[in-house]
């Protein structure tokens, strides 16, 4: 019995000792990854903006592309460029604006407000003071601006970037670069076709009123505002088109598109 409750001991010993070791190695590997993490993350977030504004070359180098890109924070309340002022508030709350986090801005209350539901349309609970924006010039012109845009959709969270010409009103380019919809259904929002459908969609209608819209079933291919819904996937579709038009409405960037048309900023 003596040697049998030894044995049980040392098996529970070895045990013990196998889980510590293969948590350290975890635990190694993780911290030692992390900086490759948040690099490759910062790789593909400028990656889906390089795309988004119509810029992106396979194979080029990512950095050298991104030089063309200016990024911006805008004051979302008040449709402006951040001051200095307000840069040095997003340090006092802890984040770095030349590395904006915009999410993590959101969860926090010294940044961010809540959102009502008559006003949520994104299901998005809470909107930042600040947006980061990226603009292309080409001769000192605007060329595109690309905004970040996210709302939920059936079973996710969808985060992507949707591009303006300069007349900052019709679409260049859209797409997300992460979500978890179903592969096949509410997926086909990567479908490179149904992207494409959203370029030269234009968001204001003649008397400036917010007229893109993802309908159900397929859009004449004329109208100059709305776009094909995805076929078996009805939610994701409401939920792309609740999240476009609220970044680009009233409640988000849409008085910063207004001023910036008019010259105002």
């Amino acid at each position: 019995m003596s040697a049998n409750n030894d044995s049980i001991q040392k098996t529970l010993l070895v045990a013990v000792l196998l889980c510590l070791v293969c948590s350290i190695i975890v635990a190694g590997a993780a911290v030692s990854l992390k900086p490759l993490q948040i690099a490759n993350k910062e790789e593909d977030k400028r990656r889906n903006i390089l795309v988004a504004a119509g810029l992106w070359q396979p194979g080029a180098n990512t950095a050298e592309l991104f030089e063309q890109i200016s990024p911006r924070l805008v004051n979302l309340a008040e449709g402006r460029f951040a001051n200095d002022d307000e840069l040095a508030q997003i340090r006092a709350a802890g984040l770095n604006p030349e590395a904006y986090d915009q999410i993590k801005a959101a969860k926090l209350p010294a940044l961010s407000q809540r959102l009502d539901s008559s006003t949520d349309i994104a299901s998005i609970r809470r909107l930042e003071h600040f947006a980061e924006v990226f603009m292309v010039y080409e001769d000192d012109v605007l060329k595109t601006i690309v905004m970040p845009v996210h709302g939920y959709g059936l079973w996710s969270t969808l985060y992507g970037f949707i591009a303006l010409e300069n007349d900052l009103n019709t679409v260049a380019g859209f797409g997300f670069y992460a979500h978890a919809e179903t592969p096949g259904l509410g997926g086909e929002v990567d479908n490179p076709n149904w992207k494409e459908k959203w370029i030269g969609k234009r968001l204001n209608n003649d008397s400036g009123e917010l007229a893109i819209e993802v309908i159900k079933g397929e859009a004449p291919r004329d109208d100059a505002h709305r776009i094909d819904g995805l076929s078996g996937a009805t939610l994701t579709a409401r939920g792309v088109n609740n999240l476009v038009r609220f970044w680009v409405g009233d409640n988000a960037f849409g008085p910063f598109l207004a001023n910036l048309k008019h010259g105002e900023i």
